[in-house]
């Protein structure tokens, strides 16, 4: 039962991070999963692996939340989704094929790495300048495949990489936003079976290869619910200050995944 309550919280809180500052769950789901699993006494050799693959599991419903709620406002780009989507697809298998040879710690320590990233890229307010729209699909397919494949690897929904390229693209930031949630989803569908074939009959606990359905269901059902919560709250508090807060939150969070043993 704590269990179960400590899944819905942390599927509340990411939900409503999600909502409030536009930031991909995973970034909160994969090391909240981390705590908990360790918490909950699983394999430790398969710790890493679990939490990103279930992560991407639970980003699927949360995905297709965000997808609707941007389409109905007609801001999804469509064609660039789907000029992205192949090479998003084979990077995110390629991505869960390759954590499956990496050890849980290098795992962690990667998942941390890329915390210190996003966390720059969230101080430093950098955008990338828009240049002339290039609609080469092999250029889309390369990209996706690089997103799609990081994705993967750390257990998120690729919208930290998708929205500057997209912006690079010379879409408007509310159009990038929005084709990138759209984007989320056929990383996680695709990241998530990754997971569910390369992890098979290595875990012990009640999991379909390395992802734990009881956490994908709680959580996932909770960040649905408190997402649009956020997005409201978002109108009336200061983002900017919050999204500055949650960047030195995720420094501290990788400094702990980096010096953790």
């Amino acid at each position: 039962m704590i269990g179960y309550l400590a899944y819905a919280i942390l599927g509340a809180l990411a939900g409503m991070l999600a909502g409030l500052m536009g930031i991909g769950g995973g970034l909160v789901f994969v090391p909240g999963l981390l705590f908990l699993f360790h918490l909950q006494g699983f394999d430790p050799h398969w710790l890493s692996h679990l939490a990103i693959g279930t992560s991407l599991a639970i980003i699927v419903p949360t995905a297709i939340s965000s997808m609707l709620a941007h389409h109905r406002r007609g801001a999804v780009d469509w064609p660039a989704v789907i000029r992205l989507t192949p090479g998003l697809i084979l990077g995110a298998v390629s991505g869960a094929w390759l954590a499956s040879h990496i050890s849980t710690e290098w795992l962690k320590n990667l998942f941390g790495l890329f915390l210190f990233l996003v966390s720059w890229q969230m101080l430093s307010g950098t955008v990338p300048k828009a240049r002339e729209k290039n609609h080469r699909g092999g250029l889309y397919v390369l990209v996706g495949t690089v997103i799609g494949a990081v994705s993967g690897l750390v257990g998120i929904g690729g919208g930290t990489m998708t929205v500057p390229f997209l912006l690079w693209q010379g879409k408007t930031l509310p159009k990038a936003v929005a084709t990138s949630a759209a984007c989320g989803l056929p990383i996680a569908l695709a990241g998530a079976l990754g997971f569910m074939l390369m992890g098979a009959g290595k875990t012990s606990v009640s999991a379909t290869g390395f992802v734990f359905w009881p956490a994908v269901l709680v959580t996932g059902l909770f960040a649905v619910l408190t997402a649009p919560l956020g997005a409201r709250l978002a109108h009336s508090l200061p983002v900017r200050a919050l999204k500055r807060l949650f960047a030195l939150l995720l420094v501290v969070v990788g400094l702990r995944l980096l010096l953790s043993h």
